[in-house]
């Protein structure tokens, strides 16, 4: 066999790789956010209660009390809310309030918040924010999605016949652009989460705020119990949006950077005979490692952004930086404060990521089968 066959076969198999990897192209954009869509659902609600666990020890280590909304005896935080901090003596019961009681209301990890949110607070609980979460996720994947497929063929396309040594940092680039412009569009509903799963407002069977009047509370003034409309509290909205960015841009980056390339290996191996439950395996796959991988990785960003956006301090919810945040959770807890809640975040980035990107794709692959055979007949 001739060097110039061989080379022209390689270019055969490599086209017919490139066209079979845009064959997407010809899905609508709503074809796109509907897939994205049922994924982000399904996601949501699976994974909420891990995210519920990790949201708790992040809370707790910045200073959030949960026993009958006193302080637990954890650590002295110096980063916020002053007034609640532990007192270590636990000399409360002088002012006639209930003495601490570490080992009732202290977490010490995943398992334990299950244990305590189910005993103290109800098994429901543990599905706490699960409204804003399909309100946050449906949204911004039906967003992200699309985008990061929009964006990656269009690069890649690109890239192919300009600059082809570029072609491998197009996941990268085209994940963090995809994840800038949904988190920025949804950020308030994100907050808004994020205060719902820290707090343990109420007592069990109570009905608790919603994902509106959780975003009212924050334009509230809790000195006068009014509303302030103006442009200062509207940016209260966004409180933590730096944070947001810097952990789920890298996240992004690190996620499609790992995906692509483990499941495009794997698809390779399945040849011409990719099916439905080759697709599902290979993507779910290459998500779990990927998404465990960006969740380890990015996980002391993720509690800089869990305090920022727990700050009920109004000047210095606006005043503080992911920076200043960051040095502040390593001066209070070191090593372990920066990887606070690392268990369950990875738990939940892992089997989300492979959840949301197996369905997209099966989804996807089913809509353009279904075309394609009506075109047929």
């Amino acid at each position: 066999m001739s060097p110039n066959r061989d080379c022209s076969s390689g270019q055969l198999n490599n086209n017919n790789n490139n066209n079979k990897m845009r064959s997407d192209f010809k899905l609508s954009l709503p074809e796109r956010a509907l897939s994205a869509a049922g994924a982000a659902f399904i996601s949501a609600i699976i994974v909420n209660p891990l995210d519920v666990a990790k949201t708790r020890l992040q809370a707790q280590a910045a200073g959030v009390p949960y026993q009958n909304l006193y302080p637990t005896c954890h650590f002295e935080s110096k980063t916020m809310l002053a007034d609640t901090r532990c007192v270590p003596s636990c000399y409360r019961s002088v002012l006639g309030e209930p003495p601490c009681n570490p080992q009732a209301s202290q977490y010490k990890g995943t398992l334990d918040v299950f244990n305590k949110v189910i005993n103290q607070e109800g098994f429901a609980r543990l599905w706490r924010g699960t409204g804003a979460s399909l309100a946050l996720a449906v949204p911004t994947v039906g967003i992200y999605m699309p985008c990061y497929d929009i964006f990656r063929n269009y690069m890649e396309e690109y890239t192919a016949k300009n600059a082809p040594s570029m072609t491998p940092y197009v996941p990268l680039v085209a994940g963090s652009v995809a994840r800038s412009l949904a988190c920025i569009t949804c950020y308030p509903v994100e907050l808004a989460r994020t205060r719902m799963q820290a707090f343990k407002d109420g007592k069990q069977g109570t009905k608790l705020p919603g994902v509106l009047k959780t975003l009212v509370g924050v334009y509230v003034d809790t000195g006068t119990k009014t509303l302030h409309f103006s442009f200062s509290n509207f940016r209260l909205l966004w409180t933590g949006l730096g944070a947001q960015l810097s952990r789920d841009v890298p996240f992004s980056a690190v996620c499609w950077a790992t995906l692509e390339p483990i499941r495009r290996g794997l698809l390779r191996m399945s040849g011409d005979e990719s099916n439905a439950a080759t697709i599902i395996g290979a993507n779910f796959a290459a998500g779990f490692v990927a998404g465990s991988l960006a969740g380890a990785t990015t996980c002391p960003l993720d509690v800089a952004k869990t305090r920022r956006q727990i700050e009920k301090d109004r000047v210095r919810a606006l005043t503080m930086t992911t920076r200043q945040t960051l040095v502040e959770i390593w001066r209070d807890g070191g090593i372990k404060g920066l990887f606070t809640g690392v268990g369950p975040r990875v738990a939940r980035a892992g089997p989300s990521v492979g959840i949301v990107v197996s369905f997209y794709e099966v989804v996807k692959y089913v809509l353009y089968n279904r075309r394609h055979r009506l075109r047929e007949n």
